[in-house]
C-alpha cells in the first residue's frame, strides 16, 4: 500500500501542529507508525492522499451517519450557504431543531447548543454547582468527559478518593473537588456520599462508558444512581456525546 504523500504531509506538519495532529485522538505515538491523510470521501469509503481506498467505519465519530458526501445533504448545505452561514443572532433553525430534538426525546424539557462535548460537560457541571451552591463533583474511573481540567482527573489510592490529575499541566488544585469512583459499584458511590453528599454538586457518568470499552451498566445500576442523587440533591449528569 502506497503513503509517501501521507509520511510527506506528516512530516510537513510535524512544522506547524504539535505531533503533527490537531486532536490526541489522532495521534499515532502509543501505537507507531505514522497518520494517514484522507483526501475525500463518498459514502461509506475514505480515500487517502496516496488513492488507497478505505471502508470507513468511524463515520467521523458519528456525525456522518449517512454517509460522506451524501447527495441531500450536500445539497442542503449549498442552499443554506448561499443563504448565510453565521450571524450571530437568534434565527428560526435554531428554534426548530430545538423542537426536533425535544420531540425525539420526550424526557428533554429545554436545549442548549454548544460547539462540543467538552463545551457541553463544563456547561452542565457549572448549572449543576450554581444550582446546588455545592462545589464537588463526582466523576467515574475510566470515562472521558472533556478535556476540562477539572475532568481530566484519575482515581487516587483509596476506593473513592479525591482525584489527582490525570494530565501534565491539570494542577492539583483543579482536581481537588473532583471525586473519583470505580464505574458499576453502587456500594462505593454509597460510602463516598455518606460523608461528601451534602458537599457534591454533581455526578457526570457515560451510561455505556465506551473509551475502556463498551461496559454496560449493571441490571438496576442507574436507577439506584439516580435515587441517590435524588435523596441527596445532587444533580445527575448523563454525558452522550458518542452513544
Amino acid at each position: 500500500m502506497k503513503r509517501d504523500r501521507s509520511i510527506e504531509l506528516y512530516n510537513e506538519a510535524l512544522k506547524y501542529l504539535p505531533a503533527g495532529v490537531n486532536s490526541p485522538v489522532r495521534a499515532f505515538r502509543s501505537v507507531g507508525g505514522t497518520p494517514l491523510f484522507m483526501k475525500r470521501g463518498q459514502g461509506a469509503h475514505l480515500f487517502d492522499e496516496d488513492g488507497n481506498d478505505y471502508i470507513d467505519y468511524c463515520m467521523s465519530w458519528g456525525p456522518l451517519i449517512l454517509g460522506h458526501a451524501d447527495r441531500e445533504v450536500i445539497e442542503a448545505i449549498r442552499e443554506t450557504a448561499l443563504k448565510g452561514t453565521s450571524f450571530g443572532t437568534p434565527n428560526r433553525f435554531e428554534v426548530e431543531l430545538g423542537e426536533m430534538v425535544i420531540e425525539a426525546f420526550p424526557s428533554i424539557e429545554k436545549v442548549r447548543f454548544v460547539n462540543s462535548g467538552t463545551e457541553a460537560t463544563m456547561s452542565a457541571i457549572r448549572l449543576a454547582r450554581g444550582f446546588t451552591g455545592r462545589d464537588k463533583i463526582v466523576k467515574f474511573d475510566g470515562c472521558y468527559h472533556g478535556h476540562a481540567d477539572y475532568l481530566l482527573v484519575a482515581a487516587g489510592s483509596g476506593l473513592a478518593t479525591f482525584g489527582t490529575p490525570d494530565s501534565a499541566g491539570v494542577t492539583s488544585g483543579n482536581a481537588k473537588d473532583t471525586l473519583v469512583v470505580p464505574y458499576n459499584d453502587i456500594e462505593k458511590l454509597e460510602k463516598l456520599l455518606k460523608p461528601e453528599g451534602e458537599n457534591i454538586a454533581a455526578i457526570i457518568l457515560e451510561p455505556v462508558p465506551c473509551n475502556y470499552g463498551l461496559i454496560l451498566p449493571q441490571k438496576d445500576y442507574l436507577t439506584a444512581l439516580r435515587k441517590l442523587c435524588d435523596d441527596n440533591g445532587i444533580v445527575l449528569i448523563f454525558d452522550e456525546v458518542i452513544n
